[in-house]
């Protein structure tokens, strides 16, 4: 990890920088760059680290040359355009470790994905995008996974019986979804309702934003003045512990 912080620092890869390519939190990088062993790292994540160092595997990151040429590729891919990086990190994704049918789902998603890429409308990219994002949260939000569920019922796919999750939830989600989408499709419902609950949209999700941008440096904040009152000036390996007991202590005495 001792030589990804120096390859960073060398390139004048910032830690917002970093942050803003693998789609976290600055604080997420710090705990990121914390761990001992880059294998730790979500495996989505891991990835796109590989994809930005140009490597496959963690043990290569020894041997990155950082020229200008290494340079140069690294600022293409954080700047969104890899289109002379080498693609060769594909070839990390395994599919001999899932089971028959998911690799067949798997390699009909990307065959799919990649034929709207080359032939579909110029907001391709955009819309799968949204999907990349819409995917990453099905963990942390079930109703996402309700939401894929009415919508492959709504096209025909399933049987719209068919409750595969929570299936009170579910049947309760659907019910709403369904007359949103009635109200939607006939314009039931006046703009002017409509453009106070969508004001009312925006500030919960920039009031949410607002909440996770404090937290994130309020950690940061507890984070420096626990290396101050240690007396160290950066996180090591082997202060890891100790510092983290005592970020633990300094938000504990504001409780």
């Amino acid at each position: 990890m001792d030589k990804l912080n120096e390859i960073l620092q060398e390139v004048g890869i910032s830690k917002v920088k970093l942050a803003k390519y693998l789609g976290v939190s600055r604080q997420m990088i710090y705990n990121y760059l914390e761990m001992n062993d880059i294998s730790r790292w979500p495996k989505d994540k891991k990835m796109k680290l590989f994809n930005l160092l140009d490597i496959k595997e963690a043990s290569e990151i020894n041997d990155i040359k950082i020229d200008a040429e290494f340079i140069n590729k690294v600022d293409m891919v954080l700047n969104g355009d890899a289109s002379n990086v080498s693609v060769s990190h594909l070839d990390t994704i395994e599919f001999k470790e899932l089971k028959p049918r998911e690799q067949e789902l798997l390699n009909d998603i990307i065959f799919l994905i990649k034929e709207r890429f080359i032939e579909g409308p110029q907001d391709s990219y955009v819309t799968y995008k949204y999907l990349l994002h819409f995917v990453q949260g099905l963990e942390n939000v079930k109703e996402l996974k309700y939401m894929l569920g009415y919508i492959d019922k709504l096209l025909g796919f399933v049987d719209p019986n068919e409750y595969v999750f929570n299936e009170d939830e579910q049947f309760v989600f659907e019910s709403i979804m369904h007359t949103a989408m009635v109200l939607y499709r006939n314009g039931g419902t006046s703009k002017t309702k409509l453009a106070e609950q969508h004001k009312k949209f925006v500030a919960e999700i920039e009031h949410k934003n607002e909440e996770k941008l404090s937290r994130t440096e309020e950690i940061n904040t507890a984070k420096i003045q626990a290396l101050h009152e240690l007396g160290y000036t950066e996180i090591t390996r082997d202060n890891a512990s100790e510092v983290l007991a005592k970020i633990a202590e300094i938000q504990s005495r504001d409780v």
